[in-house]
Order: C-alpha cells, then sequence, then structure tokens
C-alpha cells in the first residue's frame, strides 16, 4: 500500500508553513535581513563554546565513536558527520550554557535548534548563504509561532523540546528548498517526537537539558530526509484532532497563534539576545545587582542582606540556595544574585563545576531572600525584579528593573553581539578563524555555497 500521495489540507498550520516557504531575501526588510544576520552569528558563539563542555564534549564523542561520516560540521572539529547528528551535537552545544537567544512570549530557544538544522542542512546539499538564511528566518517564525500556540498549559514540558523539531523541519525544509507537501509531512514527523520535560530543574541530571535543543535539531533534519524520501506522517499532526497543540495545550492551546499577522513582523526581528549565562528569569535581577556593586563599590564582606523581589514562579522554579552542578547554579537565583554582587556575571566561567564551591558566593546566596513582589507579579511574563542590598555600615541601596538588557525592550547593539561572539568562540577555535567567521557572516548572504563557513568552523580547533 501506498498512502505518499498527500490529502488535502488547509488549516492554520498549513498556511503557515505555506508562508514560510514562500519567502524570498530579496522581499523581505533589510531590518529582518541584518538580524537574521546577527541571531547566525550569535548561535555560532553558543555552539562553539558549548563544544568544549563537558556535555558537549560527550555527545561529539558518542557520535564519532557511532563512525558516522557525511558533509556536515561539528563546531570546532575537523571531521564532518552525518547531517542529523551534527545538528544532534551543535544544537547541545548551543543550547549548552544558557547563553543561546530566546524568543519572548514563545518560552523557546530557536537559535539552539534552528541554526543548527539549517546549517546541517546547507552543508548537506551545498546551499547558497541566501538559503541558510531563509531557513533560519522560516524556522525561527515556526518555532516560536508553534511555542506560542501551545500556551501556558505545557508547565511540565521544556517547550523548547516540544517546538524545536518543528522549527528545524522548516528550517530544514526551506533550506534545501522542498516542496510543500514534503515539509508538511516532516512537520508531521516531529509532531510525534517532540518531547522533553522540566524535571531538571529539580537540581540534578541537568546535561539533559542541553540535549532537548539537540534532539529537535536532529529530528527536524532527519524528518525532512525521511519526506523527501517518501515517509509519512499526519499533515494535520500539529493543530488537527490529537495534534501536537491539543495534546502539550489543551484548553489553554492558541491554534491561531500559527498564523496570525503572517509576514506583518518577523521573529528574528524580536528575539532577546542573552547577556548572562543563565536561566532568562534571572536576567534582570543579574544585571540589577551587578550595576549596584559597580556603583556602590561595596565588596562581599560589606553586605548584610539581600532581598529580591520577582513573581512567584521564579520563587517555586529558581529558589535553590546550594546548587551541586552547573545546570542547578544557572537555574538558581540565589546563586545567580551572589555572583552578581561578587563578580562579572557575564562570565560563564563563574557557573562552572569548580566555581560552585566558592566559599563567598556560597554564603552570599544563603543570605538571598526572595519574596513575591505584587508589581514584578503583575508584570509577568516580563521578568521584572526588586532589588535591595543592605550594607553593614546602615546603608541601604535598591533598585527595580523591568526588562533585562538584551530584550527587545533594551536590545544589544551590532558591535555588543560581535564582541560576544569573539568571547565565546575564543573558547574553542582559533583568532583567525574567529575573524574569518565574523567576515562570512556578514556577507552570508552574498556567499554561494556556505561550505566555506563550514570550513572556518574547523579551522583552528582547539578540542
Amino acid at each position: 500500500m501506498n498512502d505518499a500521495a498527500p490529502a488535502a489540507v488547509t488549516s492554520r498550520s498549513s498556511r503557515m508553513v505555506e508562508f514560510l516557504l514562500s519567502l524570498r531575501l530579496d522581499q523581505l526588510p533589510q531590518d529582518v535581513i541584518r538580524e537574521a544576520r546577527i541571531r547566525l552569528l550569535d548561535g555560532l558563539g553558543c555552539g562553539l563554546y558549548g563544544a568544549v563542555m563537558p556535555w558537549g564534549k560527550i555527545i561529539a564523542d558518542v557520535v564519532y565513536d557511532e563512525g558516522s561520516s557525511g558533509a556536515a560540521t561539528i563546531y570546532a572539529h575537523a571531521k564532518p558527520v552525518a547531517p542529523a547528528r551534527a545538528a544532534l551535537v551543535n544544537g547541545t552545544a548551543t543550547h549548552g550554557i544558557e547563553l543561546d537567544d530566546i524568543a519572548p512570549g514563545a518560552h523557546v530557544h530557536p537559535g539552539a535548534v534552528v541554526i543548527p538544522a539549517a546549517l546541517a542542512t546547507a552543508e548537506q546539499h551545498n546551499a547558497s548563504g541566501e538559503r541558510l538564511l531563509l531557513g533560519l528566518i522560516a524556522g525561527y517564525e515556526a518555532m516560536a509561532r508553534v511555542g506560542r500556540a501551545i500556551g501556558e498549559a505545557g508547565w511540565g514540558f521544556h517547550i523548547t523540546g516540544v517546538a524545536g523539531p518543528i522549527g528545524a523541519a522548516v528550517a530544514s525544509g526551506v533550506t534545501q528548498g522542498l516542496p510543500f507537501d514534503q515539509v508538511m509531512r516532516a512537520v508531521g514527523i516531529t509532531c510525534s517526537n517532540a518531547a522533553g520535560i522540566k524535571s531538571f530543574t529539580q537540581g540534578s541530571g541537568g546535561m539533559i537539558k542541553r540535549m532537548h535543543a539537540g534532539r529537535a535539531a536532529e529530528s527536524g533534519v532527519l524528518a525532512c530526509a525521511l519526506a523527501r524520501k517518501g515517509f509519512t506522517a499526519p499533515l494535520a499532526a500539529l493543530d488537527g484532532r490529537f495534534g501536537l497543540l491539543e495534546v502539550f495545550g489543551g484548553d489553554q492551546a492558541r491554534p491561531e497563534a500559527l498564523d496570525r499577522n503572517l509576514g506583518k513582523e518577523y521573529v528574528v526581528s524580536r528575539v532577546w539576545t542573552k547577556v548572562f549565562p543563565c536561566c532568562g528569569v534571572l536576567h534582570t535581577t543579574a544585571q540589577a545587582l551587578d550595576a549596584l556593586r559597580v556603583e556602590h563599590k561595596f565588596q562581599p564582606a560589606d553586605i548584610k542582606s539581600v532581598r529580591v523581589g520577582t513573581n512567584k514562579r521564579a520563587i517555586a522554579l529558581n529558589g535553590a540556595v546550594a546548587p551541586k552542578e552547573t545546570m542547578a547554579a544557572q537555574y538558581s537565583m540565589p546563586f545567580t544574585a551572589a555572583v552578581a554582587l561578587t563578580r562579572d556575571p557575564r562570565d560563564p566561567r563563574h557557573y562552572a563545576t569548580e566555581a560552585l564551591d566558592d566559599n563567598v558566593v556560597c554564603d552570599l546566596a544563603r543570605r538571598v531572600e526572595l519574596y513575591p513582589d505584587p508589581e514584578m507579579e503583575a508584570l509577568y511574563p516580563r521578568y521584572a525584579t526588586r532589588a535591595e542590598v543592605k550594607l553593614k555600615d546602615g546603608r541601604t541601596v535598591e533598585t527595580k528593573l523591568l526588562d533585562a538588557h538584551g530584550t527587545p525592550a533594551d536590545p544589544c547593539t551590532e558591535d555588543e553581539a560581535r564582541e560576544k561572539f569573539r568571547c565565546l568562540a575564543e573558547a574553542a577555535v582559533s583568532r583567525d578563524a574567529i575573524a574569518e567567521v565574523l567576515s562570512i557572516v556578514e556577507r552570508i548572504d552574498k556567499l554561494d555555497s556556505v561550505r566555506k563557513l563550514s570550513q572556518a568552523l574547523r579551522a583552528g580547533a582547539r578540542t
């Protein structure tokens, strides 16, 4: 029996996919193209740093141990592998230091999923830089729209792992130029592979959180490869009966988010570039306390007590005082507050395993009091913070911050994005390779083959 012929379909998901397949770079606003280049650079920087982290090394070793071969690059490694496996490794690495971007309102990290999927596909098919950018723009759009459509019901699910496979499938499909029916099949395939639970928030086993993005990227690339060969899945798997939105979103699903205002505004233009290597919920706290420390020039020994007013969800999920591993520390508001009060909270090394036993930070974290602030609660889902530091000399310094730097309300500049890339990439590749990647990304839409970027990502690897 052959069930490969597509059935007629008219749905919100099909309208979204049809629109994303119709995108043309010469018809997009220049600011969208510019932001897409910044997204690419940001994702590559995060991925290069993550490639030399323990979880990045483990997953790369496993893929190489399998004997995987192909045309796709593992960041900061010389030997290419199969596209889906490269997406797995690079997605895990990119999501590996809590510095990858966020789509506000969607609760997803698109860069860690979409960029590895699009790049691996582009390498396999020797696609142009233009096709890579189109895949990136389309993938961000799809992933964020699915995240918003799921709504707030998926409380125990990690939405990056749930919405990510769809974004990766769209990114891969657009990058290689698949027709509509095959991309719809790929979306259907990924809907059955959507997964990711938030058990990592309970303080141990945090490496798995990194892999949620990697598995999502891998799923999208594999789904497109299967659909290209004729593999089938329900066309209504996203927004139909027993589809992903119904199963994960329930009564709070908002399917209208899939196709509302398509083309009016693009997700890549409204993305949060993370400045601090911790959960986004904690960024205003880190920034506010860092600013107090710098302005008032107090030392850790001068601090009597610290109070942080935030929303109830942050207290419930991010209140751990004594984290024992990196992931837990990056989710801990008391620990992050203590880091910001003692050193530069932008440096991911302050969350490394060997830094978690620092006596000064640990002692201060125990003295951080979290409390539900009515104003901050009312502002949710903005992650606003009120911070107060009482000093032993009798002074009390305080501040309030509604939006962190890097969010759409206070975006990073292009120069800041380039500097972030340099700082992260130098952990994994040579300075010459860093300069080459910067140059290539700046003109990526004019590049005839994305493999030139791949060569730069492999060059001068420190791994």
